[in-house]
């Protein structure tokens, strides 16, 4: 029996610390499992992909281990680590950097989704979620702890990675598409970003690129515009380009390979750096172009001769060699149109006191913003074109690489040089359409019609219906002349009822019966009485047409029905004391 019990809790004992460990660190666990099955899963899809190609090859170069090598090394060039061709021609190694952006999104995708997940695990149940650092390390060393033995896999293939690149990118990676996903489980706070911009940026222009509400600023959405416009034109560009040299990319696609299965494999890799061709595609629109190796350029201006490259599809739609053509220089209405879309953002910004709203820019429950003055406007500008410079050379510089030694040592555009074109074209265009568009709009909302239709409303006050069409109400403010009226209807004699309901037609003051008898020439006064009669009937006519529709109960007037003073039921003030009845000569109450 003792030897049971002691037995049972040396058993027990690795449980309870591993409990232990998981209640001092929630999601820790969650995290290591969930990087290490993105790490996973990405591998997996890389492995069926090329095993697919390499089986319907007819002319497979080795076997299935070779095949997994290539897939490893694939994997890790989407991370933008660099890989080594041992298998040269010359016996010399080749460094193969230009990484297919278009790979770059399935690892980035799977790290966000688990370390989303991990951190919402805790969350499930009702309980709190789990500590974000303990799920974000948890992540990326689950990841690494993947990763790594799949480089040194990857090592004894035809494809080496270069393992400085390697050990700076693929933990890059990890950790930015894992703190991404943590962030966003968490509701994406604005906390961690104003601290962080906090050490970089002053107060002012914090405020630009992270509005105060944790909503991206100004100045940031102006970027992420002028960017999508920039890497659109590129596209634009590259598919124009191809249609141009429609010839030599059939030519080329054809006579690269023979057989459906190698013409899928070259058409699978012409889509993945379908990215990178945009992005040397902008960079050619921007001015600097891009290089097709060491001395070779390529910009809107002249064109190197083209050193001997192999017939690859996206290859042929390289400009022709030579001076540049009107429809080279065509190519510059591409930044020009980023920095107006940038500066259409930021001006519309400016006009609504950084809301980003309507012509009032305000939101609701708020009072209207005063716009923005011209300086702060096209400091904002300014801001949006630095942000834009910034992810253009980010994405210039993973677009590019090398693709050998020598001559092919250098491919794609430079990124320094494509941010400071970049800054220039998209800094001056913006800042004068910023400021177009806020003096623009500025200008609109205080002397258009949406300017009078406000001021109409501020003079008459709420438009409510008075019960009986129009006159003071019980409240002491004064509605418009025959009940509810549009806002946008600000005539003058409406104003002039409005101001002075006096002067209201049927609001005039009594007279006596002596001076109605003596202005009607009669002693009895029936003229006079006829005269009402007629200006009663054609005042109810008028009214019942411009008033409103009432439900049935309404129409009836303050006498009720059968009441004795019927006529004034259509009046729009109260019949004035001592007033006669038309049909008699009794006078109403």
């Amino acid at each position: 029996m003792a030897g049971v019990i002691q037995t049972t809790v040396r058993r027990s004992t690795p449980a309870l610390l591993l409990t232990r460990v998981r209640d001092r660190s929630p999601g820790l666990a969650a995290g290591l499992l969930g990087g290490a099955l993105a790490a996973g899963l990405g591998l997996a899809a890389f492995a069926m992909l090329v095993i697919l190609l390499w089986i319907s090859s007819p002319y497979p170069d080795s076997g299935a281990d070779g095949a997994l090598h290539i897939a490893a090394a694939l994997w890790l060039l989407a991370h933008g680590a660099e890989l080594i061709r041992t298998d040269t021609l010359s016996g010399v190694p080749a460094p193969l950097g230009v990484p297919p952006l278009l790979l770059l999104a399935l690892p980035v995708w799977l790290l966000h989704r688990v370390a989303r997940d991990a951190a919402d695990g805790g969350a499930a149940g009702g309980a709190p979620p789990a500590p974000g650092r303990t799920v974000w390390t948890g992540v990326v060393l689950g990841y690494l702890a993947v990763g790594t033995p799949a480089a040194l896999y990857a090592a004894g293939g035809a494809l080496r990675p270069a393992w400085t690149s390697t050990g700076v990118c693929v933990p890059l990676v990890a950790v930015a598409a894992a703190g991404a996903g943590v962030w966003t489980a968490y509701g994406r706070p604005s906390g961690p970003l104003e601290r962080t911009l906090g050490r970089v940026l002053p107060r002012g222009a914090r405020h630009l690129v992270l509005g105060p509400d944790g909503r991206p600023g100004v100045a940031a959405r102006a970027a992420a515009a002028g960017t999508a416009v920039l890497a659109g034109g590129g596209a634009l560009l590259l598919v124009a380009s191809l249609g141009w040299h429609g010839g030599e990319t059939r030519r080329a696609f054809l006579g690269l390979t023979e057989g459906w299965s190698g013409r899928l494999a070259v058409l699978l890799l012409g889509v993945t750096l379908v990215p990178n061709a945009a992005v040397w595609a902008a960079a050619y629109a921007l001015g600097p172009g891009f290089l097709l190796g060491t001395g070779t350029l390529v910009t809107p201006f002249s064109s190197a001769p083209a050193p001997l490259l192999p017939p690859f599809p996206l290859l042929a739609a390289v400009p022709d060699a030579g001076e540049g053509t009107p429809l080279n220089w065509a190519a510059g209405a591409v930044p020009v149109l980023a920095g107006a879309v940038a500066g259409w953002c930021v001006g519309r910004g400016a006009a609504a006191g950084g809301e980003g709203g309507g012509p009032a820019g305000a939101r609701p429950g708020r009072a209207p913003a005063a716009p923005w003055s011209r300086g702060r406007t096209a400091g904002a500008a300014a801001l949006a074109a630095v942000l834009c410079a910034a992810l253009l050379t980010v994405l210039a510089t993973l677009a590019g690489g090398p693709l050998g030694v020598a001559s092919l040592s250098r491919f794609g555009p430079v990124g320094w040089q494509v941010g400071a074109a970049t800054l220039v074209w998209i800094g001056l265009v913006a800042t004068v359409t910023a400021l177009a568009v806020r003096d623009w709009r500025c200008r609109t909302s205080r002397g258009g019609r949406p300017g009078r239709a406000g001021q109409a409303g501020r003079i008459g006050g709420p438009r409510e219906e008075h019960p009986y069409g129009g006159g003071p109400k019980e409240d002491g403010s004064t509605s418009s002349t025959g009940g509810t009226a549009s806002t946008g209807f600000a005539g003058g004699r409406r104003i002039r009822a409005l101001r002075y309901p006096a002067r209201a037609v049927g609001a005039r003051p009594a007279r006596a019966p002596e001076q109605r008898a003596a202005a009607s020439g009669t002693p009895d006064g029936r003229g006079a009485r006829l005269r009402a009669a007629w200006r009663l009937a054609r005042t109810a006519g008028a009214r019942a047409a411009w008033a409103p529709k009432a439900p049935p109960a309404a129409d009836k007037g303050p006498g009720g029905e059968g009441g004795d003073c019927g006529p004034y039921d259509f009046l729009p003030v109260d019949p004035p004391p001592g007033a006669l009845d038309p049909a008699g000569d009794r006078q109403c109450p």
